[in-house]
């Protein structure tokens, strides 16, 4: 296994192959089967361009063919970072055509994030979009490939000539005799049982930790999602949120559909008409969402104007969808079921299935996707709680990490000395069986599905010259959930106001969903018996004052 990484336990290795929850298929072979069998079938959907399983299988043999010659090899780590276009899932599987392991970056990450990723890893290429949403990721590119030593390649979609970035569009238009590129790309298949790409964690320590899945822990993930939705060649999944998100990529996303011969329709943002639009013309089946997204989309005075009666399921993950919300979604959208995603990078999958009771679907957030996932509810001390008691979710199984990349001191705190995993999630065991999610165990805001570490902006926040002391915590919002407010101690005769602070963060090039969006100057925090500030008391405190 890639250094670094944690492996499962060699009798553990054993049972999920003798069980048939692991298969010794890489996700390139997985493509290329896919491609024999469904040739003219159409997997990718991006506006006006279509790409079947073939296409798509031949694109991506291009690309490696092209990686291999500009010196890539196995095992080299890449930041991948594009936005929800076709070329993202050619290059994917390119990458994994040759075991070359991408960090599955998103596109709001900025070079603080980026430049950390790639220290960590060693990083020796990066795959960016030139532009988007009017930023210049090509600048972003060079800094961090001046402030990284190992940084030899920028890769870019596209069509151009600037110096030292290679492009995409050339390698794509080129003709390479199939007997070639095959006898090429051969002697680098990755081994199945090996790492293929490094997930984000939602960080509650800083920048995000990188999670290492493997192809066979990532393919039985998704074969079990598929399996337990019900998927199958007429599915179009709607991908509208950020492609490398694990819940746009496997659970249940891209890689789910392809093991179910189905299609992937993507929606190039998440403005109401661009997705709307998407379901219409694509007959999108299957719509993920955040619940902010999906309040966005049901408050949108422009659904009226598209046919999206093709939905059958309108699936949120990332946060909880409350039981408002789903009633809300089955009087709009009459032909579509709800439904809810409860998962995490790290590996564990709950879904509600399409034909579970409407109680059930209003009122919990899904069950293990897998009868191989092994879960309990604990305690502080690590007993397990009675029936139906609050407590955290500790989680291992088939496609559960048993450590994060290089993380060896934080693995010891995350994870059991039996290999579960420490979910951090406050969930109880409802009497249909399914786990219904209480809150969250460690110091995060979840903003609409994206999670904002409160110690690494407060850290940021500490550089500015007029704070003494910084605090970040959740306040409530009926949009999206969570947003950040931040409460600060001013030094003497100084003053902030929020432009203040937000310009200040930007400048230290965070991504920007993680900025407050709110600021309370005090005298003083709150304080724990021990000494330490009192986020809860903070929490109550805003949250008092909203209602005010």
């Amino acid at each position: 296994m890639l250094d670094g990484c944690t492996p499962w336990p060699e009798e553990l290795v054993r049972q999920y192959i003798r069980q048939g929850y692991w298969i010794a298929k890489s996700l390139a072979d997985l493509l290329e089967e896919q491609a024999r069998a469904f040739a003219e079938r159409v997997f990718v959907a991006d506006g006006d361009r279509k790409l079947t399983f073939g296409e798509v299988n031949r694109l991506s043999d291009l690309v490696a063919f092209h990686l291999l010659d500009r010196g890539f090899k196995p095992r080299d780590i890449v930041l991948l970072q594009f936005p929800n276009i076709w070329e993202f899932i050619v290059v994917f599987f390119a990458l994994q055509k040759i075991g070359v392991i991408p960090v599955m970056c998103l596109p709001p990450h900025r070079h603080s994030e980026l430049t950390s990723f790639a220290r960590l890893t060693g990083a020796k290429g990066y795959f960016f979009s030139p532009r988007f949403r009017n930023f210049d990721y090509l600048a972003m590119a060079r800094e961090i490939q001046s402030a990284v030593p190992t940084m030899e390649y920028l890769v870019a979609a596209g069509d151009s000539a600037e110096t030292g970035v290679s492009y995409l569009g050339p390698w794509l238009e080129q003709s390479v005799q199939p007997r070639k590129l095959a006898a090429s790309l051969a002697p680098y298949r990755p081994d199945p049982f090996d790492v293929a790409f490094l997930h984000l964690s939602g960080g509650t320590t800083g920048v995000p930790k990188l999670i290492p899945r493997t192809h066979a822990d990532y393919i039985c993930n998704a074969r079990a999602c598929a399996r337990v939705l019900g998927w199958d060649q007429n599915t179009v999944f709607v991908m509208a949120i950020p492609a490398a998100h694990n819940f746009s990529l496997g659970a249940p996303g891209m890689v789910a559909v392809l093991t179910a011969g189905g299609s992937v329709a993507l929606s190039p943002s998440t403005e109401p008409e661009a997705v709307f639009a998407v379901i219409e013309r694509q007959k999108g089946t299957f719509l993920p969402v955040s619940p902010a997204l999906l309040i966005m989309l049901l408050n949108s005075p422009h659904q009226n104007k598209y046919d999206l009666s093709s939905l059958r399921v309108v699936c949120a993950g990332g946060q909880k969808m409350l039981p408002e919300l789903v009633d809300r979604t089955w009087a709009t959208w009459s032909f579509a079921t709800p439904g809810h995603a409860f998962g995490m990078a790290e590996g564990l999958t709950n879904l509600t299935r399409p034909g579970d009771p409407r109680e059930v679907i209003r009122e919990t957030q899904g069950r293990p996707v897998s009868p191989a996932d092994e879960i309990q509810i604990v305690d502080e001390d690590g007993r397990e709680v009675p029936l139906g008691a609050v407590g955290e979710l500790i989680t291992r199984g088939p496609y559960t990490i048993r450590g994060y990349y290089h993380a060896e001191e934080h693995n010891r705190i995350a994870f059991t000395a039996e290999g579960f995993y420490r979910t951090g999630d406050m969930v109880r065991l409802h009497p249909s069986g399914n786990l219904v999610v209480e809150g969250r165990k460690k110091d995060m805001i979840n903003r609409g599905g994206e999670k904002i570490s409160a110690e690494e902006v407060e850290n940021l926040m500490l550089g500015h010259e007029s704070i003494h002391m910084a605090a970040v915590v959740a306040m409530p919002d009926p949009v999206m959930g969570e947003r950040g407010c931040a409460y600060v101690i001013p030094k003497p005769g100084r003053t902030l106001t929020l432009e203040e602070l937000t310009s200040f963060l930007l400048e230290k090039k965070i991504a920007k969903f993680k900025l407050p969006e709110r600021l309370e100057l005090v005298e003083s925090f709150p304080l724990t018996g021990v000494g330490k500030v009192s986020k809860k008391t903070l929490r109550e405190q805003i949250a008092a004052k909203l209602k005010t």
